[in-house]
C-alpha cells in the first residue's frame, strides 16, 4: 500500500470516527442508560438516548449490528477476552464491562487503549483506532456486548437475523477505503 493510500485510509477512518461521536448521545460513565431500542436510523437501533443498541425479536431474530457483532468480536476480541465476553485468565469480561461502561468509554477505550495498573497484576489493552477491522465496527461490536450484557443474547451464534441495512454497507465501504 503507497504512503498516500494509507494516509487518505486513516483519514477516512478519523473523519468517520470524529462523525460517530458527534452524531450520538455520550451519557456519563457508569450511566449506561436503559438498552430498549426506540428507533432505526437506517437498519441501527437507538435507544432513547441516541446510543446504538440492540434489538432482538421474539422469535430470536436479532438485527444486523448485533449479528455482525457477534462475528468481529469473535474474530479479533476473543483470543483476549474470552469466548462471548466472558473474560479470561488475561483480560476481562466485557459482558460484565458492558453494564456499567457508556458508549463514549468504550469508544475511547478500543480506539485508545488502556493501562491498568490499579491491581495486583498490570494489564494493557491495545489501542484499535488504526486497525480497520476493528475501528470500522466499534458499533457492532458494542452493540453486541450491550446485548450480552443484558442477557438479550446467549453464548451461540445468533440463528437468525436481519438482512444487512444498505447504509450499512455503504459504511463500512467507506470506513475501509473501497470505492462504492
Amino acid at each position: 500500500m503507497h504512503a498516500e493510500d494509507k494516509l487518505l485510509r486513516q483519514f477516512r477512518f478519523a473523519l468517520a470516527a470524529i462523525v460517530v461521536v458527534a452524531s450520538v448521545h455520550v451519557s456519563f460513565a457508569g450511566d449506561v442508560g436503559d438498552p430498549t431500542a426506540v428507533k432505526s436510523e437506517e437498519g441501527k437501533y437507538l435507544d432513547k438516548d441516541g446510543n446504538p443498541t440492540f434489538k432482538v425479536g421474539a422469535d430470536g431474530t436479532v438485527d444486523w449490528y448485533t449479528y455482525s457483532g457477534y462475528r468481529r468480536y469473535h474474530s479479533e476480541c476473543h483470543v483476549c477476552h474470552g469466548p462471548d465476553g466472558m473474560g479470561s485468565t488475561y483480560a476481562p469480561a466485557l459482558r460484565d464491562s458492558l453494564q456499567k461502561m457508556d458508549y463514549g468509554a468504550f469508544l475511547e477505550v478500543v480506539a485508545s487503549g488502556r493501562k491498568n495498573v490499579n491491581s495486583s497484576q498490570e494489564s494493557v489493552m491495545p489501542a484499535f483506532g488504526d486497525n480497520t477491522n476493528v475501528a470500522c465496527y466499534m458499533d457492532d461490536l458494542y452493540i453486541y456486548l450491550r446485548a450480552r450484557a443484558n442477557d438479550a443474547v446467549g453464548r451461540v451464534r445468533p440463528a437468525k437475523r436481519e438482512e444487512k441495512p444498505a447504509a450499512y454497507t455503504a459504511a463500512e465501504s467507506s470506513c475501509m477505503g473501497k470505492p462504492q
